[in-house]
């Protein structure tokens, strides 16, 4: 038997995967300016010419046109999601836009082997809804390049919410993410002590009246032998 919390996402999934461009827009809040945090989370990965990417969770490949502007033509992205018909959007915008950079590949974002001495992982807006999110973080983190960067754009409550407001809040997020049990499992805090485990120079911004939040750490640098273990 398969997992029902992974089939339940990716039957979510499915079913708004078409619509999810224009629904994505509604949370947190309608009026989110989305498409400017997304920028906000590119830049903050600091990507040069050439680099390669990670997009973990791609969904329909939002993130794509904003990582293409400043990774170029030689740079490298590749798109993680965990539903087929979320890439199948994904793979009409590549197609539309004849990007030759970017590899497709389904898997659960828990399971992704990373590729190597990556130079940035990015995911906004879906990370908290792996249950193995600090996997998810650790396992990018050993794959990054010495000072690679990984970049969480996400939602969490904000801090002392009174529980009818996160109740509504929730309610108002359901038709548009598969947040079972979100608030309980607080997925925001295990994202921010793994980051902070695994990765320097962690950033920690609140955005959006602490409805969302932007978190960016570096990936450590090889020790070198003759250093007694401090990073170059």
């Amino acid at each position: 038997m398969g997992d029902p919390t992974r089939e339940h996402l990716i039957e979510t999934y499915r079913k708004k995967a078409k619509h999810y461009d224009i629904t994505s827009r509604l949370y947190p809040a309608p009026g989110y300016p989305q498409r400017a945090q997304r920028l906000r989370a590119v830049q903050a990965l600091g990507l040069r010419a050439g680099d390669s990417v990670v997009d973990i969770a791609c969904g329909t490949g939002l993130n794509f046109p904003l990582i293409e502007e400043a990774i170029g033509p030689d740079g490298r992205i590749v798109g993680v999601d965990l539903t087929d018909a979320m890439l199948a959007q994904a793979q009409d915008r590549i197609e539309t836009n004849g990007w030759s950079n970017i590899s497709l590949v389904q898997a659960d974002a828990a399971e992704f082997d990373f590729p190597a001495e990556v130079d940035a992982i990015l995911s906004t807006y879906a990370l908290s809804q792996v249950p193995e999110c600090a996997e998810v973080i650790a396992h990018g983190a050993a794959a990054l390049s010495g000072g690679g960067r990984w970049v969480v754009l996400d939602l969490k409550v904000p801090d002392n919410t009174p529980g009818w407001l996160g109740q509504l809040g929730t309610a108002l997020v359901r038709p548009f993410a598969a947040i079972d049990e979100w608030i309980m499992r607080r997925p925001w805090e295990v994202i921010r002590a793994a980051m902070q485990e695994e990765l320097a120079d962690l950033s920690w911004t609140e955005l959006f009246f602490g409805t969302a939040f932007l978190a960016a750490g570096a990936g450590a640098f090889p020790c070198d032998d003759d250093s007694n273990g401090l990073l170059r």
